[in-house]
């Protein structure tokens, strides 16, 4: 393996900074939306805005929220539900709890807009200067010294780069003051009335960036000796400033074991513990109630005089600045409730908060001062416990959940009783908290282990097999600990399947009598309609499936094309159409083509039909297209064939219905006649339906020139049209109101360099179109479309006003007659799509008249989204507006797929594979969807340490460390040796010592299994370690007993004693067995334990023996079944991180040194070293990479690399063997915990080559997960220089580049460069957001062709296509 591709699969999770501010829309707009008295706005309220039309008037317009991981960047919306009406959005199980709290029953957050960056992001802050009309800035700070400022931009619906600042390079080189390793990157504030912003750099530079973007750099002392007020004598342990907002101003200091406050007239003081110093002669401050340490708390402001911190035990703490209206009297510190561990906070407007972690979920709360009734019931009896003393409140823990507060149904209550009232209005506050949303995280991952799942397939074969295992991960810390499951693909819980061959579609429809027209949400489905190759079967779903066709007036005698509700009622068609109501045929249609009578008279084939009540469109087979329209008063349909297309020459590719419901429709929102047709809609839309439930019906047409048109339906009145839709524009605009508002000589130009490319991109055509609004107050549609190469164009559509100002100006267009005028009016000028991206791997050639490959669905299992038929599908959801795309592999292609809901499957979906197995199936409901990939998290009440999997019983055990709390005296007792006890009882007693407690971590193997049916996790056995025992490593070794010459699978456990610096290292290695039984008691029995000298940190098996590394010495045992013998050992330099094992060869990463590479050797017994890596490096983990008969060694280290080895001998430069060789390195820019090394799957591109290739699939301790794959030289050239493209070709968000970004980051110590031979794919993803032509031209630049590209790029995936 010479090349290597490095691919993300699971993008980071944990939440290292946040901030809030009016980012897409400005104070103002969300008030004037908010207070708009109508439902729908005004012409100029922004459509968008995050303030719910129906919100309760004291809340306020809410800020966006915008959160970065790593180098994810995501701005969300907060949307609020009120008591009233619920905002439609209930179907996501993420929805909120429901309690109601200052009229809000519920609030959730929405993406508006993510982005992956090329760089992490060190630090953020949003600028804003306060004023009503004026939106806000992110500012954002990279590694060395880069600071991006980014707007959001209506006209692309996303982020836009305002101003880029670097200070690195020769001519900004004295700002570091001559060292080259920085512990921390920028830190990057703002001033809160937005006239300036602050950046430190390089540890000691501060770096002021004016409102209008003027530039000074300060040296820190400059700028001290300039300042307008300084303060001297703060204690070492100070870390944080906050500046207190008006009216009371100021700054606090945050101290470990401090806080004070400051300002110009006045200063005080408030001690947290016993440690806190201070001057000689200082006045005499006021100490807390309770003792707790500040350092590394979080703060934000609740209001202008609560400071919330978030400690790192995972406590709130509410600190009150109480002020008299002149002066601060003083800081009170208050115990509030517990919480997740969280590494950023912000306050989202003056309601809610948001806690972002990265050890675990990160929430968003909804906080008020002083409850409303519904939530307080009975807690008030409780509340008369003093507040300050601590017994209740460790009570009320015990009794909740630790895993803070989602799980707490009623809220549990604080109150803030100041033992002086201040003047203020707030003085004896309660402050109650819900919460109502949850991001999920399952970073940081440390170790995980790949086993199988509760409902896999032991008969699966191929690729479909991997579906059979998931990725069992160690994740969190502390009370946020947890077990995270993790599969890419989905295996849905069957429940039937029978064999059913040649199946060409199902369709499940309901039937209810005449009762009410309007169907429920909850309906069961009556029929369930399936068409074979010649003909259709009719079945009843009701408590069981019997089939009906023979009693019902289907026409049976051939095959369906579709089936679907009009009126309450059902209707199919194949050659015809028949409205049947319930099983009783009431009206039959045939098609014939609109030529002479005479000629026409065999009927003529429908080819596909698309269904949305009371109409239906068809596709004949000829390419026209006819339009049935039903009457609701008769129940009869009759056959339109609109004018417009018999007329046009053009032929159509593929066209669809849409259907725009909800109490209002949001297209109507996009005409620029908006605001006329608000006010009368309720008068038009008579047709039978509430008038509370409006719905508009367009058709959306593509037709083989890749023009896309939406016309109104039945008058097919043209209301939107984009020239070239196939191409995949970034942005699709209305071409009509381009026309107006830009320059036309553009579009000339343009129209000339497609045509010269016409050649290369003439195959490419839809073959289906699908456009579906989820729901949700504020959903907006999407719009699908599926080419005949596998690509699945996907836009999202927003509304954008142009600025009055260009339409003036700018002429009608020489075509721009008064009736075209007219139209204009009733177009849907301010509707644009922008393109989401959109992970699928299929490519495969779709034949154009192919069955229907999308099917969407409103609740299956409580999700939305749509499901992608075909060679590859998958599960497209729709959770906060933004898709998850989840694969499903375990049944190879599927023809067909509907959505079931009755009595024995709630919520589930049927499908039909192409083997021809019809199977009915419910997602597994463990699962939560609405992640990279499908997670379930089982809490674990303590920090996960080390995983492995037992696979012959299923079993996974886990060290588990809990913490606890212990008597100081007895802690320590057991540390020192007799003699220093004696000192120190003398000194414990004489002081109140002996109460004093000191917090131990208890470790444990826990040994887990996931009882099969319900996906339950259950703890089997627990293996204690003794006091002060840290469990380091736990593995399962294969062992060759030498006594019975038997193999033996063995868990193994390596442990440490942790005491202090002055007792000598030990360690313990344990060995137990499985028993086979089922009844007995014990799980395991212990077989061998032994105590060595140094901690034990890592164990593997290495032909039957033993492989131990304790301390700095590596031994291989053999096992008599009783003991273990050392036969061989090797000597490591300081510290073994991790080991690992191929054949005889043994490779070892060292936690200075580098890494290692040894052989064993049977005759002479002997460990030797072959070879290592010179330099110095800090090894986190360590695998080998196998391609064909290559061997590699790859190493993760502290810099957030991966470097690859290789041993060569017979090289020069290889020191006669002597040194590892670097084959390629690569910033990665996160901590690479664990290597997995899984064979690749085959895949058509690379099946002649070799088959013995594997990939190392890598966890990080950002929560991502991706993979290292080798590649054949070949792909390598052709993609690298596709990526070297792309640096300049696609413009980069913050303007950061890529190639610095990957280059190896060294943190100031020397390194010799090694050769750039990793592609990386979050670069190469790019590509397939080009529009087409780009595509065609960056291929033909590079001397290829765009489907190479492609096929290389779904090889790659298909390849590494594991769980």
């Amino acid at each position: 393996m010479s090349y290597a591709a490095y691919k993300m699969m699971h993008w980071p999770t944990g939440v290292d900074h946040c901030a809030a501010g009016f980012v897409t829309h400005s104070p103002s707009d969300a008030a004037a939306f908010f207070t708009a008295t109508t439902v729908g706005p005004g012409p100029e309220g922004d459509i968008d805005s995050a303030a719910a039309a129906s919100r309760p008037r004291r809340l306020g317009p809410s800020p966006n929220l915008v959160v970065a991981a790593a180098n994810v960047l995501e701005v969300y919306a907060v949307r609020a539900e009120t008591a009233a009406e619920d905002g439609g959005g209930g179907t996501q199980p993420s929805s909120t709890s429901g309690a109601v709290l200052d009229g809000i029953s519920g609030a959730r957050l929405e993406l508006v807009c993510h982005y992956r960056l090329h760089g992490n992001i060190e630090s953020m802050t949003v600028l804003s200067d306060g004023a009503e009309n004026r939106r806000a800035t992110i500012a954002l700070a990279f590694k060395d010294a880069k600071i991006t400022c980014l707007e959001f931009d209506d006209a692309i619906h996303g982020l836009r780069t305002s101003s880029m600042h670097c200070f690195e390079g020769p001519e900004w080189q004295h700002l570091k003051r001559g060292r080259e390793s920085f512990a921390w990157g920028p830190v990057i504030k703002a001033d809160p009335l937005g006239r300036c912003g602050a950046a430190l750099a390089y540890g000691l530079q501060m770096i002021i960036l004016k409102a209008a973007q003027v530039i000074l750099s300060l040296c820190w002392s400059y700028f001290m000796s300039k300042s307008l007020h300084g303060l001297g004598n703060l204690p070492h342990d100070a870390y944080q400033l906050l500046a207190v907002p008006p009216p009371i101003s100021g700054v606090l200091v945050i101290c470990a074991n401090s806080i004070h406050y400051h300002s110009q007239s006045t200063s005080c003081s408030l001690d947290l513990n016993n440690f806190s110093s201070h001057p000689d002669g200082s006045p005499e401050i006021s100490k807390s109630n309770f003792q707790v340490e500040l350092d590394a708390a979080k703060a934000t402001w609740l209001s202008n005089d609560i400071v919330m911190f978030s400690s790192k035990a995972g406590e709130m703490l509410l600190l009150t600045v109480v002020y008299d209206g002149r002066v601060v009297q003083r800081l009170d510190l208050m115990k509030s409730k517990a919480s997740v561990l969280s590494s950023a906070v912000t306050s989202i407007g003056n309601s809610f908060f948001f806690l972002g972690s990265r050890l675990g979920d990160s929430l968003l709360v909804q906080f008020s001062y002083g409850a409303s009734k519904s939530v307080l019931q009975d807690l008030t009896n409780e509340r008369s416990a003093d507040i300050e003393g601590d017994l209740p409140f460790s009570k009320r823990l015990k009794r909740i959940p630790s895993d803070v507060l989602q799980d707490v149904t009623s809220v549990e209550e604080l109150s803030f009783q100041n033992i002086i009232a201040p003047n203020s209005l707030e003085s004896a506050q309660k402050i109650s908290y819900i919460v109502r949303d949850a991001l999920i995280n399952v970073g940081p991952l440390k170790d995980f282990s790949y086993g199988l799942r509760a409902n896999a397939d032991p008969n699966a074969m191929g690729n479909a097999k991997q579906s059979n295992y998931e990725l069992v991960c160690c994740s969190g810390h502390g009370k946020n600990g947890s077990l995270s499951v993790l599969q890419q693909s989905i295996r849905p819980d069957l429940i039937t399947e029978v064999e059913l061959p040649s199946c060409r579609g199902i369709w499940t429809v309901y039937y209810k009598s005449y009762r009410g027209q309007m169907a429920e949400d909850n309906e069961y489905h009556a029929y369930l309609i399936i068409s074979l190759e010649n003909r259709t079967m009719v079945l009843e779903t009701g408590d069981d499936l019997g089939e009906v066709t023979e009693t019902v007036d289907y026409f049976v005698q051939a095959s369906t094309i579709a089936a679907g509700n009009l009126f309450g009622r059902r209707r199919v068609y194949g050659k015809g159409a028949r409205v049947l109501d319930g099983s009783f045929m009431t009206q039959e249609l045939n098609f014939t083509t609109h030529a002479s009578e005479s000629s026409s008279s065999e009927a003529l084939g429908v080819a596909c039909a698309s269904i949305a009540d009371p109409y239906v469109l068809l596709k004949m087979v000829d390419g026209s297209v006819q339009l049935l329209i039903g009457d609701y008063c008769t129940c009869t349909l009759s056959v339109n064939a609109p004018s417009i297309f018999i007329s046009s020459s053009e032929r159509i590719a593929a066209c669809t219905l849409y259907r725009d419901r909800g109490p209002e429709p949001w297209l109507r929102k996009t005409r620029s006649d908006a605001w006329l047709s608000t006010g009368i809609a309720e008068a038009i839309d008579g047709n039978g339906t509430s008038s509370h439930d409006q719905s508009d019906i367009y058709c959306i047409i593509c037709y083989e020139s890749g023009k896309l048109e939406i016309f109104e339906v039945p008058s097919f009145r043209c209301v939107f049209s984009v020239e070239n839709f196939i191409s995949g524009e970034a942005l699709l605009v209305d071409k009509f109101s381009q026309l107006i508002y830009e320059d036309s000589t553009k579009e000339r130009y343009d129209c000339t360099k497609a045509s010269l490319k016409k050649e290369a991109g003439d195959s490419i055509r839809i073959v289906e179109l699908a456009m579906h609004r989820w729901s949700g107050q504020f959903s907006r549609p999407f719009l699908f479309g599926l080419l005949n190469d596998g690509t699945l164009l996907c836009y999202h559509a927003f509304s954008y006003e142009a600025s009055e100002s260009n339409v003036k100006r700018v002429p009608l267009s020489p075509q721009g007659s008064a009736d075209h005028h007219n139209a204009s009016d009733s177009r849907l000028r301010n509707l644009r799509f922008h393109r989401v991206s959109i992970d699928i791997a299929s490519r495969e050639d779709i034949p154009t008249l192919g069955r229907p490959r999308i099917t969407t669905f409103n609740n299956v299992g409580g999700y939305e989204g749509l499901f992608l038929s075909g060679t590859r599908p998958a599960w497209v959801m729709v959770c906060r507006q933004r898709l998850r795309v989840h694969p499903q592999l375990c049944d190879g292609p599927i023809e067909a797929f509907t959505v079931l809901h009755n009595v024995n499957c709630s919520h589930g979906f049927i499908y039909v594979t192409s083997q021809g197995f019809l199977k009915i199936c419910q997602l597994p409901s463990a699962y939560n969807y609405d992640n990279y990939w499908p997670v379930q998290k089982v809490p674990l009440h303590g920090t996960p340490h080390q995983v492995t999997y037992y696979a012959e019983q299923s079993l996974y055990p886990l060290i588990v460390s809990v913490p606890v709390v212990r008597p100081l005296n007895q802690v320590l007792s057991s540390m020192a040796d007799q003699e220093s006890v004696h000192h120190m009882d003398n000194d414990v007693t004489s002081t109140d010592a002996l109460h004093k407690t000191y917090t131990v971590d208890e470790f444990e193997v826990r040994i887990l299994e996931l009882e099969k049916p319900g996906g339950h996790w259950e703890t089997k056995s627990t293996i204690p370690m003794q006091l002060f025992e840290n469990a380091l490593t736990v593995r399962i070794v294969t062992l060759h007993n030498t006594t019975t010459k038997e193999n033996e699978t063995l868990l193994a456990i390596g442990t440490a004693y942790v005491l202090g610096e002055d007792v000598a290292a030990r360690g313990r290695v344990l060995l137990f067995s499985f028993t086979k039984s089922e009844n007995s008691q014990n799980l395991v029995t212990e077989v061998y334990s032994k105590e060595s000298k140094g901690a034990v940190s890592a164990v593997a098996s290495l032909q039957g023996h033993l492989l131990i590394a304790s301390g700095p010495k590596i031994t291989l045992n053999k096992w008599t079944g009783a003991e273990l013998t050392a036969v061989a050992f090797y000597d490591a330099p300081l510290h073994v991180v991790s080991l690992n094992i191929v054949k005889n060869f043994v490779l070892f990463g060292d936690i200075h040194k580098s890494i290692y590479f040894l052989s064993w050797k049977e005759q002479g017994s002997q460990l030797s070293l072959l070879a290592k890596d010179f330099g110095s490096l800090d090894c986190f983990a360590t695998e080998f990479l196998i391609d064909g008969s290559t061997l590699s060694l790859v190493a993760s280290d502290s810099d957030k690399n991966v470097q690859i080895f290789y041993y060569a001998p017979k090289m020069v430069e290889s020191w006669k063997g002597q040194k590892l060789l670097s084959r390629a390195e690569f910033h990665v820019g996160a901590h690479i915990t664990k290597f997995l090394r899984l064979q690749m799957l085959p895949t058509q591109g690379l099946s002649s080559e070799k088959t013995n290739r594997f990939a190392l699939l890598f966890g990080n301790l950002d929560g991502g997960i991706g993979c290292i794959a080798p590649i054949d030289e070949l792909t390598f050239r052709r993609l690298q220089s596709l990526q070297r493209k792309l640096v300049d070709a696609v413009p980069h968000v913050c303007g950061l580049n890529p190639r610095s970004f990957r280059q190896f980051h060294s943190n100031g110590k020397g390194h010799r460069p090694g050769p750039d031979n990793i592609i990386d794919f979050e670069l190469l993803a790019h590509y397939e957001m080009l529009s087409l032509d780009e595509q065609l031209d960056v291929a033909q630049q590079i001397g290829t062709t765009r489907s190479q590209i492609l096929s290389n790029f779904s090889d790659i995936s298909l390849g590494t296509s594991f769980l």
